[in-house]
């Protein structure tokens, strides 16, 4: 038992609770020594649900921006935090300890399962046998079931299906001649994917012409024609949609689920550019889709927070595109607009807290800064903002503490606050930032 961990059938008596505290003394310094200084019964069987109080210490695969909000966010309500990452200096490391190390290193694996009282990840290209190494070392709620489900669509696709929800029909391609078939079978256009990998646009290409599928195919397979090794592909129906929307929702590790309200998503060059909430699409459909979104993480057994993006079509169908189980961009307006942001509820979840209120408190519109829009955004509310004064639009700043700024890179986002989304969307227009 550790300090700051329920017992199973309540809490802690105060001798248990006095004789963890002075394990914990005697271990101090222990996270930078022997492994043999963690008590044995610190590390739970797998997927038996533990409640992890504030004080216990939440290790973190990965030390980018979600991470950092997801510290900053945990930090408040009294957890201590340690992350994995490679890279120098990370966002997430700039304000939580960091063990600089790649990610597929077992030794820093061994470390953070030593240091930490419970594992999550902020990405989803976690090594798979890594996932697996902490699971057994330590007491990972979110299992390396889930990564090992959605790092791969075909098998993401299988378990949304098997929840009963749709999504575009795909087939998958493991030659030219497959594609050939497959884009005669399905129709075009379509959407030619790796089956692992790839994010804003990356890894994929569209086949709109017969003509196309030979270029699409080594575009997106260019190991094929030099006699590598092909990755697996999988070719998707193109949905003539009428907008994107995208629920967040969360799964605690006793089986609580909250979803958030329905985001509509607008990407630019395929990175998400505008979070609107909220979402303009009618009532019933914005309460269908938070229904899939917790019949998926339900579904899949997921713990912590599962975003599902999902198509709208004409008729007013949805059919889900991706998943990622973790929190996700267009959730960002949360930190700022509802009574709980995705980052606490997430740490709520894999702790096995209550879930928070999901309720949205204002209207809102998240835009993101990438690398071009940073300097003028910092610029902005930093100084007198007469169109927010005139439009009734609060922006709220978030910088990711990234230590090179690069053109399309995410570098932080702004939360407009307004009374009316429009108002928001027209405060975006008038600053001129994101013209370029």
């Amino acid at each position: 038992m550790r300090p700051g961990e329920l017992k199973a059938d309540g809490l802690a008596t105060p001798a248990e609770k006095l004789q963890a505290q002075s394990l914990e003394a005697a271990g101090q310094g222990s996270r930078e020594g022997s492994a043999a200084a963690k008590p044995a019964a610190a590390a739970p069987a797998t997927g038996a649900p533990r409640t992890l109080l504030p004080g216990a210490t939440i290790g973190v695969l990965g030390g980018g921006q979600l991470g950092r909000m997801m510290a900053l966010a945990g930090s408040a309500m009294g957890y201590r935090f340690v992350a994995l990452d490679p890279a120098p200096d990370a966002p997430c490391g700039q304000v939580t300890p960091q063990i600089k190390a790649a990610y597929d290193d077992r030794d820093a694996a061994h470390e953070l399962a030593r240091r930490a009282d419970v594992i999550t990840y902020e990405f989803e290209n976690v090594d798979a046998d890594v996932a697996a190494l902490l699971t057994a070392e330590s007491y990972v709620p979110q299992g390396s079931a889930l990564l090992y489900t959605t790092q791969h669509r075909l098998r993401e696709k299988a378990a949304v299906e098997a929840a009963g929800v749709p999504v575009a029909p795909y087939r998958k391609v493991g030659s030219l001649a497959e594609l050939t078939a497959a884009a005669a079978e399905l129709g075009l256009p379509c959407v030619l994917k790796t089956a692992t990998g790839g994010y804003d646009g990356k890894g994929q290409a569209v086949i709109r012409q017969p003509e196309e599928l030979e270029a699409a195919f080594r575009q997106v397979a260019p190991g094929a024609s030099a006699g590598g090794a092909l990755p697996e592909l999988v070719l998707e129906k193109f949905v003539a949609f009428k907008c994107e929307i995208s629920v967040v929702a969360a799964r605690s590790a006793s089986g609580e689920v909250k979803s958030f309200p329905a985001a509509e998503n607008i990407h630019v060059n395929n990175i998400l550019h505008l979070s609107i909430v909220p979402a303009r699409v009618p009532e019933e459909i914005q309460r269908r889709a938070c229904e899939l979104a917790e019949r998926i993480v339900s579904g899949m057994n997921a713990v912590g927070l599962l975003a599902v993006e999902m198509f709208v079509t004409e008729a007013g169908e949805l059919f889900v595109n991706e998943l990622a189980p973790r929190p996700h961009n267009s959730g960002h307006y949360t930190m700022d607009a509802c009574v709980t942001s995705q980052f606490e509820q997430h740490v709520r979840a894999i702790c096995n807290l209550p879930l928070g209120d999901t309720s949205l408190l204002t209207p809102v519109v998240m835009v993101n800064v990438l690398g071009q829009h940073l300097d003028g955004a910092i610029q902005a509310v930093s100084t007198p903002d007469e169109a927010g004064n005139r439009l009734g639009v609060a922006p709220k700043l978030h910088i990711y503490g990234k230590t090179e700024s690069k053109t399309g890179r995410k570098m932080g986002h702004i939360n407009l606050l307004c009374k009316d989304t429009g108002d928001g969307l027209s405060w975006v227009e008038q600053t001129n930032l994101w013209r370029n």
